[in-house]
């Protein structure tokens, strides 16, 4: 397998974009990347996305957005993971170019959500649950989350409260990023004042929906001639679990993260000690406590003490969503995990501001489907 850099990136701000279609959101941030260098096609285009069928009436998201950009004998395909599906097109996309099967390939995650009503999205997203035995139940996402924060919360014996400091530290980040949805702060205040989304959650510790996308595009590392703006990827891992939390042997542990995670530390050698920053999948404040255990970060039942936003601030010992996460920035579903992505890059590039890591050579985005069903990781290096 041949080693793979990243060679350039494009994203859209996250807002609600009433006067963009799905194509034309998908095409800026390729074109973008057209743009930066002097390419006018690639030879393969993996979309990442969630909703085409059921928000937007649209399928075949492939071909219909090689066509629209110009790269019209581009292989194309559409590439459904629910929440996960930037990272799943990403993975793709790396495993194209490192198999030796292409030598330049995109990959673009894109979500048009505000074509629907917010109640008919609700519905559509719980489709990533289980059919049969969750979503005909009329368990909403934000319910099954909320169940399993009940849970934690009882078994470590955690207060509402200590689950703050995601949610402080992303608003934090986010008003310094130029395409986060939500550019303000937030204080312990606001948050235990927030409107309950379904018990024990709460507005501040959900994501927020939207619109936008993201791209990346992928080489063979031998095909750049200098360092540049190159970014290596040097680990990769994907994982599956039952889509039914109540399936699970136990429902306080994301087996598919801890997989994933070490799949792409056991391919790139390095341990969550090297890891200089993550972007973690903080859908809900929950998951971010459990994805930094399954990851290694923290002990089990301990990931919630990792919510100091002085210890995760980009300037901290771990930093987190440095550019707002999916709190602030949005979770947009499909682009999701591209987004992470891109935000990675910028910060190994250095080009990340107020929000800047010192020295940030290494670089771990986590993208998670469903309640934790489908899981992947990536690991980059400057």
């Amino acid at each position: 397998m041949r080693e793979v850099a990243i060679f350039e990136i494009g994203q859209t701000p996250v807002a609600e974009h009433w006067d963009k279609s799905l194509l034309e959101l998908a095409g800026e941030p390729i074109l973008q990347i057209f743009e930066k260098t002097g390419l006018t096609t690639v030879d393969a285009i993996f979309v990442g996305n969630m909703l085409c069928g059921s928000a937007n009436r649209q399928l075949h998201l492939g071909a219909y957005v090689a066509d629209w950009v110009g790269a019209r004998a581009a292989g194309a395909v559409h590439v459904e993971a629910a929440c996960g599906s930037g990272g799943a097109a990403f993975r793709a996309a790396l495993m194209a170019v490192a198999s030796g099967d292409v030598e330049t390939a995109i990959a673009v995650g894109v979500e048009k959500m505000t074509d629907s009503p917010s109640a008919e999205i609700s519905s559509e997203l719980a489709g990533a649950s289980d059919a049969d035995f969750e979503r005909e139940m009329g368990v909403s996402f934000v319910a099954l989350n909320a169940m399993v924060m009940r849970r934690y919360m009882q078994a470590y014996g955690y207060a509402k409260e200590d689950f703050a400091g995601f949610s402080i530290n992303a608003h934090a980040n986010g008003v310094n990023n130029p395409n986060a949805r939500f550019r303000y702060p937030i204080t312990k205040e606001s948050y235990a004042k927030s409107p309950m989304a379904a018990d024990p959650i709460n507005v501040l510790d959900a994501s927020a929906m939207g619109d936008g996308a993201a791209a990346v595009l992928l080489v063979p590392l031998e095909r750049i001639a200098g360092p540049g703006n190159a970014i290596k990827v040097v680990g990769s891992g994907s994982a599956t679990d039952t889509i039914a939390i109540h399936d699970r042997r136990d429902p306080l542990w994301l087996k598919a993260a801890e997989l994933s995670a070490a799949q792409a530390y056991r391919q790139s050698g390095l341990s969550p000690r090297e890891i200089d920053l993550f972007e973690m999948h903080d859908a809900f404040t929950i998951i971010a406590a459990l994805s930094l255990e399954a990851c290694g970060f923290a002990e089990r039942g301990k990931g919630v003490r990792l919510a100091d936003p002085e210890l995760i601030s980009p300037r901290g010992k771990l930093p987190l969503a440095t550019m707002g996460g999916l709190k602030a920035r949005g979770h947009l579903v499909g682009a999701t995990g591209l987004y992470q992505l891109v935000e990675a890059i910028q910060q190994l590039r250095g080009e990340c501001g107020a929000n800047q890591v010192d020295g940030a050579r290494i670089a771990m985005a986590q993208n998670i489907g469903g309640s934790g069903s489908n899981v992947y990781t990536h690991i980059l290096r400057r």
